[in-house]
């Protein structure tokens, strides 16, 4: 067995967004999750109940500082004209410690809600934005 080497373990702090294409400077963290939907399968003789994957979803949320309003301005327009946009979101983990960066891109990406406005006297300011995606991919380096 392999023993872990701490240094290599990722740091959020060398992690970077790009939502369609553009570098989110503002972005603070992203968690992007895959929930399997299972339905419990009855079995013979035993109490325990055994588990069927009927389908998965993929669901995530961008938290980002309150820096810029470039997710008002992409999503507020669209939300006043009733259209639903789709982005592609691009996750870069390259902590110069590990070897092999991880990246991944999030597709049909679907955003649950906009926050208009959202700030706390003497917090710095942050907006949470969750969403739905539709595909992911694993990219090389």
């Amino acid at each position: 067995m392999e023993i872990l080497n701490p240094a290599e373990v990722r740091s959020g702090t060398f992690g970077s967004l790009w939502l369609d294409g553009e570098l989110g400077s503002e972005t603070k963290g992203l968690t992007v999750k895959i929930a399997k939907n299972k339905t419990d399968v009855p079995r013979s003789g035993t109490p325990i109940a055994g588990h069927k994957v009927m389908g998965v979803n993929i669901t995530g949320t961008v938290t980002l500082y309150n820096a810029t309003s470039r997710l008002i301005r992409a999503e507020g327009e669209a939300i006043k004209q009733g259209r639903d946009l789709r982005h592609v979101l691009v996750s870069k983990l390259d902590d110069p410690d590990n070897p092999n960066p991880q990246r991944i891109q999030v597709t049909g990406v679907s955003f649950d809600d906009l926050t208009l406005a959202q700030w706390e006297v003497a917090q710095l300011g942050e907006i949470e934005a969750p969403f739905t995606a539709d595909d992911y991919d694993i990219l090389e380096a």
